[in-house]
């Protein structure tokens, strides 16, 4: 397990392009399961999406049984429990494609396979998973995950649920509240977590729910939403509902750690989530840009949409490139716990927890690109994009829930650079001495040399070697200045997470496209090599501002001067690449196919 890459160290150990998994990578299985789960996608979902805007709720739990019969429920499901017993990349890529149509479709989809089924087959003891994953893999039942409450949301620890124990020991009773609970409207069985007495920490419970027999559980009126419109979003009331001991999940006080494990996979899950959507997105605005005639012209010749479309495409592309590279570390890792000696619970489990920065940082990327994208297809439509006619309104406003949940993408920057932080302080990621390495050489001599670039990427990825470098600068003297009360310093953290994210979204495009170069030759992928190009040119643009504004919020005088020329010499091309021309290679293959091809 020595040669597996850890999580976080990415930004302190060069990655080569054959040890990241790419799309291309796929196996006969997974493309087979790609096409299946698209033609369901394509008949049952996207064929029928005014039912969904109509908030067509029933339709909504139909579409799930639909799904739980062929299998798509139980995906990552251990074969022992009903489930196909998939890996952690087939899990990703059926829910990537499962969820472009509609918003309201992928949150049942993932709060039911996700935190509705998952805290059980990784904390449950084996009678659990045995009484209740079956029926939750085949969408015999359905699950809801109940944390957030009105007083408690990114602050998930401090929730006033009540869990107490009967005088013989036999049951808990539950009194509490909790909102914004998806599924809610047809769900059989709740993951609920409550306080017992005083601990300091919430605890798991599994809570059957059947309307007919509603043991003290009330459900609110469905919520009427900006977007996601026909996922069923319920209050959930519990008065005196009486709850078997034996259906704890994990012991007393682990509730926060159970939430916290679900978030992480929920995460990069979520990023999946939005892949599709891009995809969808970004072939419905190249087919109108297509057919819209403007002074005798397809808008699709005007530089102005070209250079939307070719940003909207890069973004999809490097994105997809980011997902499937963290989702093969994790399996890889899952896999090498396994083997020595783990459970299939505490392998997946680690597995994920080991890359829980990747995790943040896929999820605040990839929500952030759904939502530019469905903005610049509502702007490329023109009037029409406003209309509920044409599908980009709805794309944008089902995007805007990814920026919230699975932890906003606030509480997500900074959780990226704290744990970063804390794993340097265990050891396990060497931050100190790189950073160490950086400051030297901001007193050193630069070189002046002219550098050989003749091999593909040879410039990108000394550049991204050296935003990393510039990540480590900034980070460190932070570090240094505030140790421990760093996390106090909030922008100063957004602004490092920013860097850090896209020094990871840019080097995963650029090495799944050095792979897929040395595969097909670079003249047949000179498209993939445009959009990496761009993706990189446009994040040293973020890089250096969140830099020079990190940099002003703590240094000053001598130390701020050098670190801001250290910033320049890390973000500074020696061939500076014509952005203008990689928009109108990537424009010019969308245009000429006609949709997204890549």
């Amino acid at each position: 397990m020595e040669d597996i890459t850890r999580g976080g160290q990415f930004l302190v150990k060069e990655t080569k392009c054959e040890n990241i998994f790419t799309p291309e990578d796929f196996s006969e299985e997974q493309i087979m399961m790609r096409d299946s789960v698209k033609e369901f996608v394509d008949k049952e979902l996207w064929a029928h999406k005014d039912k969904f805007e109509k908030k067509d709720y029933a339709y909504t739990e139909e579409v799930m049984r639909k799904a739980g019969e062929l299998g798509f429920l139980g995906v990552a499901v251990p074969e022992a429990y009903g489930g196909l017993g998939m890996g952690f990349v087939s899990t990703m890529l059926t829910c990537d494609y499962i969820s472009g149509a509609t918003g309201s479709f992928s949150t049942a989809f993932g709060a039911h396979t996700g935190i509705g089924t998952m805290p059980i087959t990784l904390y449950g003891t084996e009678e659990q998973k045995l009484k209740y994953v079956p029926k939750l893999a085949s969408g015999e039942w359905f699950g809801a995950y109940c944390l957030t409450e009105p007083g408690a949301g990114s602050d998930a620890n401090s929730g006033k649920t009540k869990a107490e124990l009967s005088a013989d020991g036999k049951t808990y009773k539950i009194n509490g509240q909790k909102m914004w609970i998806s599924n809610a409207g047809f769900c059989n069985l709740m993951i609920v977590f409550a306080r017992i007495e005083n601990d300091k920490n919430i605890t798991g419970f599994i809570v059957e729910y059947d309307p007919a027999n509603t043991n003290g559980i009330t459900l609110g009126e469905e919520e009427h939403k900006l977007g996601i419109r026909a996922s069923s979003t319920r209050q959930v009331f519990f008065n005196d509902t009486v709850v078997p001991a034996e259906n704890m999940l994990a012991g007393r006080g682990e509730g926060f750690k159970i939430a916290m494990n679900a978030l992480n996979v929920g995460r990069i899950k979520l990023a999946a989530a939005c892949l599709d959507a891009q995809r969808r997105t970004i072939s419905g605005a190249v087919k109108y840009a297509n057919e819209r005639l403007q002074f005798n012209t397809p808008i699709a010749n005007f530089g102005a949409i070209r250079s939307k479309l070719a940003t909207m495409a890069a973004n999809a592309y490097v994105g997809e490139s980011a997902s499937y590279r963290a989702a093969k570390s994790i399996e890889d890792r899952i896999t090498a716990r396994e083997a020595e000696g783990s459970t299939h619970q505490e392998a997946e489990l680690k597995g994920v927890e080991e890359f829980a920065i990747e995790c943040s940082i896929l999820k605040v990327a990839v929500s952030e690109d759904i939502q530019n994208c469905a903005d610049e297809g509502i702007q490329i439509f023109g009037g029409m994009g406003f209309s509920e006619d044409t599908p980009m309104e709805s794309a944008w406003r089902d995007a805007r829930i990814a920026r919230i949940y699975e932890g906003t993408n606030e509480i997500n920057r900074m959780l990226s650079v704290g744990m970063l932080v804390k794993k340097a302080m265990k050891g396990h990621v060497d931050l100190l001495g790189p950073a160490m390495k950086v400051a030297e050489e901001l007193m050193g001599i630069p070189d002046f040399d002219t550098p050989d670039y003749s091999e593909l990427f040879a410039e990108e990825k000394e550049l991204i070697g050296k935003l990393k470098k510039s990540f480590l600068m900034v980070a460190g003297a932070a570090v240094q200045k505030y140790g421990p009360d760093l996390e106090a310093h909030q922008q100063l953290l957004m602004a490092a997470s920013d860097m850090l994210i896209e020094i990871y979204m840019a080097e995963s495009g650029i090495l799944r496209t050095e792979k897929l170069a040395k595969a097909k030759g670079a003249e047949n992928v000179k498209e993939q090599i445009a959009m990496a190009q761009l993706y990189l040119y446009n994040a040293v643009d973020i890089i250096t501002q969140k830099g020079k504004e990190g940099i002003a919020s703590f240094a000053e005088g001598d130390e701020q001067r050098m670190m801001l020329m250290g910033l320049r010499r890390f973000t500074k091309y020696v061939n500076m690449p014509n952005v203008v021309a990689l928009r109108e290679t990537i424009a010019s293959k969308l245009v000429a196919e006609n949709t997204y091809c890549f």
